[in-house]
C-alpha cells in the first residue's frame, strides 16, 4: 500500500482515501507504456479499478478486450483509438466507453509528445484478453507494483 491518506468510515468497511499520484507505485509495462494504479482492490475498492497509463511517443498497446466495461479519458497528448479496424483520433479530455468483450487499443498519435490516459474498469475482477494470442490476464496482475 502506498502512503495514500485514509480516513475512517463511520459506516464500517473500506475507508475513503486521498491518492497523491507522486506517492503511488509505477509499473513499467514494456513497449513504451507505464502505469500508475490508483483505486484498487487492495485499497478497498469493491466495484471498480482505475489508474493512469503513459505512452511514449509512437507507443501503442496490442489489440485486446476486457471482461467488463471500460472508460478512458485522454489527459494529455493525442491518441488514435482503434475500434473495428478503424483508428479514431482523440484529444485532451475526449473519452471512450467500451462494452465488455469489444476489441480495441490506444496508440500515441505523436512522434514527440507523451500520451496520458485515465482508465476505469467496471470490476475489480477486470481482465485483458489479447486478440492476437487469446491470452487472458487479470488487470491487477499486469500492474504489479514496481518502482
Amino acid at each position: 500500500m502506498s502512503s495514500a491518506a485514509q480516513s475512517s468510515n463511520p459506516q464500517g468497511g473500506p475507508r475513503p482515501a486521498i491518492l497523491p499520484v507522486a506517492d503511488l507505485p509505477v509499473t513499467e509495462r514494456g513497449g513504451g507504456a507505464r502505469t500508475i494504479r490508483m483505486v484498487t482492490r487492495e485499497l478497498g475498492s469493491e466495484k471498480f479499478l482505475n489508474g493512469i497509463t503513459s505512452f511514449k511517443p509512437g507507443a501503442a498497446i496490442p489489440l485486446h478486450s476486457h471482461n467488463c466495461e471500460e472508460s478512458v479519458i485522454i489527459l494529455e497528448g493525442s491518441a488514435f483509438f482503434e475500434l473495428d479496424g478503424v483508428e479514431h483520433p482523440m484529444g485532451r479530455y475526449d473519452a471512450t466507453w467500451i462494452p465488455a468483450e469489444v476489441p480495441h487499443r490506444f496508440r500515441n498519435a505523436s512522434d514527440t509528445e507523451e500520451l496520458k490516459i485515465f482508465w476505469t474498469y467496471a470490476s475489480v475482477e477486470a481482465t485483458r484478453t489479447l486478440s492476437a494470442t487469446g491470452e487472458t490476464r487479470s488487470i491487477a496482475s499486469e500492474h504489479q507494483a514496481k518502482r
